[in-house]
């Protein structure tokens, strides 16, 4: 489970941003948000949920493209552009990261902690990419380091200094301890400037397991998507001589989301072998009739289908799922239930969790998500810059303290927490309509 994110000089925010799932301290209320785990002798704690509020263009999304980010250059193992089109395109042309406004180059970061099978993980790094759209410039990693069990393992700067890691044994490539000298001394004599040493020298040379257990997180448990096209998934049939496939989960969970047809299925193209979500009709027939879902049924179903995989895939896993604008396109009540899926004790075992940024207001309600949960984003309309913040942060006591039972939606239209912007088009209308009418005269 998710428990922190950290970025800084990441596009509108140039100064540190702290994502925590942590509950804040003093917190009452909504205790089934609350994950547990526990490693040692010590509990930790992390909330089940958390949503994203703000204004068009104040950082929301870039929120969500630091963790994009962070993660394809884990998975990738270094600081190079790959020249790959995801639908975050930062997160492979380095260039686009650092913040516009500056003028002098400041590294940009990214660090996470999180805990799985155990352990308790934080990771970082620190690099030296320039500034916005420098293209030829020499990128360096300036710093990296890994803590596990809130322990030192390694840390990396002009040098490589690796703790004692008896704590780590069993974990350790084979006869790391007979040899630990002299793989040390190599591994720092052959760092690169461009390349993550944790997934290069460390892994190879130190701990292949614990390396493998992170990239695995990230790839399967971190599941960030940065943009609502990415939610596009393409299916494969389960059974290489049917041309048809209907997921069962999938196809009863879109009869209840509400679908035109009888049935929903994936169709598969002979010649790549991938497969096409299509609408069946039985139509009284035993083989009946199919076409292109798109033709037939709403946007909205068909974004359902795509995204409802992803959320069982969490919670069968005890996943992170994070998604700009989860709820585009579905109606308010089937999303609710899914919160509500991840708040149940009884069915979110794995410890999953649930973040997305949004427009609706209804969700800024105590009886869905707690104080803590709440986030919102406000970017400087002079400096251009953004911070985040939650509900939390303003306390219960004095005059702009949040209370438990405030109506927290009509707080927020009146400008209590920021994070919303007066809107106005009627002058630049009145303006149009003028100039329209006194050229048509």
């Amino acid at each position: 489970m998710l428990l922190e994110f950290r970025t800084e000089n990441y596009k509108s925010f140039k100064d540190e941003l702290i994502f925590s799932l942590m509950p804040a301290p003093k917190q009452k209320g909504l205790d089934y948000s609350i994950l547990h785990e526990k490693i040692g002798r010590k509990a930790y704690k992390a909330l089940s949920s958390a949503i994203i509020y703000g204004p068009n263009a104040s950082g929301k999304t870039n929120i969500i493209g630091a963790m994009h980010t962070f993660k394809s250059i884990v998975m990738r193992g270094n600081i190079r552009n790959s020249g790959i089109f995801p639908p975050n395109i930062a997160s492979n042309y380095l260039e686009l990261i650092p913040n516009n406004t500056l003028t002098k180059a400041k590294p940009v970061s990214f660090s996470i902690r999180f805990v799985d099978e155990g352990l308790i993980f934080e990771y970082g790094v620190s690099a030296d990419l320039g500034l916005f759209l420098e293209y030829e410039h020499d990128r360096k990693i300036l710093k990296e380091y890994l803590n596990i069990n809130e322990k030192p393992v390694f840390e990396r700067d002009e040098t490589l200094v690796i703790s004692p890691l008896k704590f780590l044994r069993g974990y350790l490539v084979n006869d790391f301890e007979r040899n630990e000298e002299s793989l040390i001394s190599i591994a720092g004599s052959n760092l690169d400037d461009e390349e993550l040493f944790l997934m290069n020298g460390f892994k190879n040379m130190i701990s292949a397991k614990i390396a493998t257990m992170i990239s695995t997180w990230l790839s399967r448990k971190f599941m960030v998507f940065c943009s609502a096209d990415s939610l596009q998934l393409v299916r494969q049939s389960s059974e290489s001589n049917s041309p048809i496939y209907i997921e069962k989960t999938v196809n009863e969970a879109a009869k209840i989301f509400g679908i035109n047809s009888n049935d929903l299925g994936y169709v598969c193209d002979g010649e790549n072998q991938e497969s096409k979500l299509c609408s069946l009709f039985n139509n009284g027939q035993e083989k009946g009739n199919l076409i292109p879902a798109e033709l037939f049924e709403s946007y909205g179903t068909i974004r359902f289908v795509n995204m409802f995989p992803l959320v069982v895939d969490a919670l069968i896993n005890g996943g992170t799922l994070i998604v700009d604008e989860f709820d585009a396109s579905l109606h308010p009540m089937a999303l609710m239930n899914i919160i509500n899926i991840f708040h149940n004790d009884e069915l979110n075992k794995k410890n999953a969790q649930l973040v997305f940024n949004t427009h609706n207001p209804i969700f800024l309600n105590p009886n869905f998500f707690r104080r803590d949960e709440i986030k919102f984003v406000e970017r400087d309309d002079e400096t251009h810059c953004s911070i985040q913040y939650s509900l939390a942060d303003f306390g219960t006591a004095g005059r702009g303290g949040v209370r438990k039972g405030e109506d927290y939606m009509n707080n927020y239209f009146v400008n209590r927490y920021g994070a919303i912007r007066d809107i106005d088009f009627s002058p630049i209308l009145e303006e149009a309509l003028q100039n329209f009418v006194e050229d048509t005269e």
